[in-house]
Parts: structure tokens; C-alpha cells; sequence
């Protein structure tokens, strides 16, 4: 008869919880705050959902969380939790991290000067000459280089700094997309790190995409941008390296050429101009990486009392269709910060909020 393994069971527990339908990385940093383990915290998902005013979420099964370990594991692959010594500080550290992580390959390439370089997929050749120049001169420098695993400018970004290169995935570690990249993302997986937040066997949707752009964002000190159309993946990168607080770069380009026109624009708007590789480094070295906060294994304090309805009536009233800030839905209400969280944790878990940018909420369109 075999034995339980603790660790293993623990790790079970973790993604069944991740895996439940409408947890994100938000929601489940909270119910770790508030019950201490993933096992308390699935205990208590029916009754949370019930005080919101709905039904339990379906959570994930352990038949299934059993065969994704296996395939993972016969994958040579392996879990990054969050709470993990050895999870990226610097992706830790934005409110969205993600609770867990699958990975192949050099995990200390995360422990270094990482830089995001990402652009076009239709890049212009001098563009995806550019990108391949830069990533070889700073990898030649120590300088991790991030980038997305695209065709076009993460390409070239990640045939340059072999071996020193991380490849972000919006797909399980087992699909490659596009299909030519195959070799590439194989020999990222081999000689650099491979990483994906979804599990094997799933296929790059298109709302992967901007989970995955903000892992990119979120591994490193800053992002540079070679060729962007307007409304790009590209610039979702830059915005969202913008709100967790990293340098944004971008390299100009002719305003005769349409795929300039994003890193133009975020150029007039205040991001670094970018020419060579020293420019890159003369903006990032004065950052120390140690200054960033390491992730908290308790991920912050436990609220400390339920809500009563009277709390919930007047938290739910204040909100509708149109999103707002949790910090105005806190100054309105009069009610503390725990408590205002512990009902948005509530009405999420019953499917009745969504979450947005910047730390704003709604509710639910019926």
C-alpha cells in the first residue's frame, strides 16, 4: 500500500484549489491569507459562495490534478508555487503572480538582471535584426532576456541570447505555437527555461495571451519594445511593466511604417528611448533587483472577523456594472479593508464580480 506523500498531497491540494473555475491569482493569495491552506480553503469554498449568493464553484477533481502531476512530471518538467523559496521575487511581487507555475529548464536564469524584449510578429527584417543584436549583447552582459515565444521579434530576441533566454508560453509545456518555433522553444526548454502557467495539453486561446504578457512584464526589471502596432500584444506588455512599476523602453522607428507606430507613441508618452544595449543597461543597473520585496509565505494577515449582512448589504449596494476601486468601495463604505475583501471574495466565489485592472471590481452582468 502506498504511502501518502505529504509534500505531494499539499502540491494536490495547491492546484486543485488554482484550478477551481473563478479563482484567480487575486482570490487565491486571499483564501490562503484567511484559512492557511489549500485544503482548509476548499473546505470552505461552498459556504463562501452560499454568503455571496450562489452556488459553489466546481472545483477541480483529484483524478484529474493526479494525471496532470504525471503528465507534467513525465514531461521533465516540474511546479513553481508561489510561496516556493525559489519562485521569481521580481514576478512575485505584482498582485496578480501567479500561484503556480510550470517549468523546464535553468531556474537560476531567473535569479539575474532579467529584460523583457517583445514587438511585432510581422517584425520588418532590420527589426528582428535589431532584437537578435540586443538580446546577444545583453546576455553578453549577464542579462537575462524574457520574451514571449512569438515569431517575429521574441524570435529573434531568443536566438540571440541563447543560452541565456526565457520563453513565457500561453499554452501547456507540451504545445508549440506557432508550429516553426518548435525547434526554438525546445532548445529554450533545454539550455534556457521554459515556462507556462497552463497545464499540459492546452492550446494558446487568445485570453491566454494577456496572462501570459503579464508573467513576461512581471519577470523583469523593465520591457523593451522594438516594433509595436497600435492596440498590440506588445504594448499590453508595456502597459502592464508600467503599472508594476518597471522601466518601459522602446526603440523608434520610421512614422512611414505602421509597425512603428506603438513604440513611437509609447515614446512620446514617456517610455526610454532605446538604441543600443548600453542604453538599456544605463537605465536598469542603478535598480537593485534585492530592493524588490520577497513573496510572504502567509501571503499577509488573516481579516479578522466574518462579515455580517449588514456589511455585505451596504458593500453590494455600492457597486454595479461600471468598475471601481477597491480603495474608493472602502472609503465609501466605511467599513475596514478586511472586511471589504472578505465580501468581494463572497459575491466572486458565487460568480457575481469580476475583477479588472488596477485593482477594480464590478459586478457581474446577469
Amino acid at each position: 500500500m502506498r504511502t501518502p506523500c505529504p509534500v505531494a498531497d499539499r502540491d494536490g491540494a495547491r492546484l486543485r484549489l488554482i484550478r477551481t473555475g473563478g479563482i484567480g491569482p487575486v482570490t487565491y493569495r486571499q483564501l490562503i491569507a484567511r484559512f492557511g491552506t489549500a485544503e482548509a480553503a476548499l473546505d470552505m469554498l461552498p459556504t463562501l459562495a452560499r454568503r455571496g449568493g450562489g452556488a459553489p464553484p466546481k472545483v477541480a477533481g483529484v483524478g484529474a490534478i493526479e494525471r496532470e502531476m504525471a503528465t507534467t512530471q513525465r514531461l521533465g518538467a516540474r511546479y513553481l508555487f508561489l510561496d516556493d523559496a525559489d519562485y521569481p521575487p521580481l514576478l512575485a511581487d505584482i498582485d496578480t503572480a501567479p500561484p503556480a507555475l510550470i517549468v523546464r529548464g535553468d531556474l537560476s536564469l531567473t535569479g539575474a538582471m532579467c529584460v523583457a524584449i517583445v514587438g511585432a510578429r510581422n517584425a520588418s527584417a532590420a527589426a528582428c535584426r535589431f532584437a537578435r543584436m540586443l538580446g546577444h549583447a545583453l546576455s553578453g552582459e549577464g542579462v537575462t532576456i524574457v520574451s514571449g515565444l512569438a515569431r517575429g521579434i521574441d524570435t529573434a530576441a531568443h536566438a540571440g541570447a541563447m543560452p541565456r533566454t526565457i520563453g513565457v508560453i500561453a499554452s501547456g509545456v507540451d504545445v508549440v505555437f506557432p508550429p516553426e518555433n518548435g525547434a526554438l522553444q525546445e532548445q529554450v526548454a533545454t539550455n534556457g527555461l521554459l515556462i507556462a502557467e497552463q497545464p499540459p495539453g492546452t492550446q494558446p486561446l487568445a485570453r491566454h495571451f494577456p496572462s501570459r504578457n503579464r508573467i513576461i512584464a512581471g519577470l523583469a526589471l523593465g520591457t523593451v519594445v522594438v516594433e509595436a502596432a497600435p492596440r498590440s500584444g506588445s504594448l499590453i506588455t508595456a502597459r502592464l511593466a508600467n503599472e508594476a512599476g518597471r522601466e518601459v523602453m522602446a526603440v523608434p522607428g520610421s512614422p512611414l511604417d505602421p509597425r512603428a507606430q506603438g513604440c513611437n507613441a509609447l515614446i512620446r508618452e514617456g517610455a526610454t528611448l532605446i538604441q543600443t544595449a548600453a542604453d538599456v543597461l544605463e537605465q536598469l543597473r542603478p535598480i537593485d533587483p534585492r530592493s524588490v520585496r520577497a513573496p510572504l509565505a502567509s501571503y499577509g494577515a488573516p481579516p479578522p472577523a466574518d462579515a455580517s449582512d449588514g456589511d455585505r448589504h451596504r458593500i453590494t449596494r455600492l457597486l454595479g456594472p461600471v468598475p471601481v476601486g477597491v480603495d474608493e468601495l472602502i472609503r465609501q463604505s466605511g467599513i475596514t479593508p478586511a472586511i471589504v475583501q472578505t465580501v468581494l471574495l463572497e459575491l466572486e466565489l458565487a460568480t457575481r464580480l469580476e475583477r479588472h485592472a488596477g485593482g477594480r471590481v464590478s459586478l457581474s452582468l446577469p
